[in-house]
């Protein structure tokens, strides 16, 4: 316990899946958690379960697509609790479609939520932590930034995206001495409603996956939570500009 302890957290895409997760694992080592997300019932969910356990959190309404909501919410977070320690840019969607049945608007929203927020939260991120005298920012990526999906076109360009561009300011943040780790998460096929709507359908999905995975199985939200807790506790000092793959094997094959 209290591998976080006294950190200030800002998890993005908090109402459900990865985001509650691992809004729910730092909470329980100890992180003031901010979460953020567009769905406010989920998001109060999550920011409910939090302090059932006895840990603090608050929800603020966000969408991570317009930059100005951006200066909001960190100047939100800083008022309560503080700069920040661990920022962990989770908010994405996926558009399953092969390329010529892809329209330009469904590219640009997929490009806008999953690789400008990155851009527009990273860069405060960055900007809040030298306030702190250093932090981590944890970018979660997929397999999909990894491996070509067909019918993930999109949604490649932009996990891929996310890689280099967690390196670049890697080692930006490590040669200016910030103290700042960057880091992106690349998870493999994991129970969460990314999938589906209902479970049903998940449960269909994923299923397909699990033969192509050599462990046998989908992975869980919280497999993924514990991969970015180890990156935003001390125990990851010395560790910047890595992707983290956390897939059952799925690209050893």
């Amino acid at each position: 316990m209290g591998r976080v302890a006294g950190k200030i957290a800002l998890v993005t895409g908090g109402a459900s899946g990865l985001g509650r997760a691992a809004s729910i694992r730092l909470a329980e080592e100890g992180a003031s958690v901010f979460v953020t997300d567009i769905n406010d019932e989920g998001g109060r969910e999550t920011v409910a379960a939090i302090e059932a356990a006895g840990g603090t959190a608050f929800y603020m309404n966000h969408d991570v697509t317009d930059e100005a909501q951006w200066d909001a919410v960190i100047a939100e977070v800083e008022s309560r609790y503080g700069p920040l320690d661990i920022l962990v840019n989770n908010a994405g969607i996926a558009i399953s479609k092969y390329i010529t049945d892809l329209t330009t608007e469904e590219w640009r929203r997929v490009l806008a939520i999953n690789l400008d927020s990155i851009f527009f939260g990273t860069k405060r991120g960055v900007l809040s932590m030298k306030k702190a005298g250093g932090g981590s920012i944890i970018n979660i990526a997929s397999v999909a930034g990894l491996i070509g999906v067909p019918g993930l076109s999109s949604y490649c360009a932009t996990k891929g995206g996310l890689r280099l561009f967690s390196k670049a300011v890697a080692a930006e943040c490590g040669y200016t001495r910030s103290n700042i780790r960057v880091n992106s998460v690349h998870p493999g096929s994991i129970d969460t409603p990314i999938w589906g709507p209902t479970e049903e359908i998940r449960k269909h999905t994923l299923g397909m996956a699990s033969p192509t995975i050599p462990m046998g199985r989908v992975g869980e939200p919280l497999d993924i939570a514990n991969a970015i807790l180890y990156l935003a506790s001390d125990e990851a000092k010395y560790v910047t500009g890595i992707e983290l793959t956390v897939d059952g094997g799925q690209t050893a094959v």
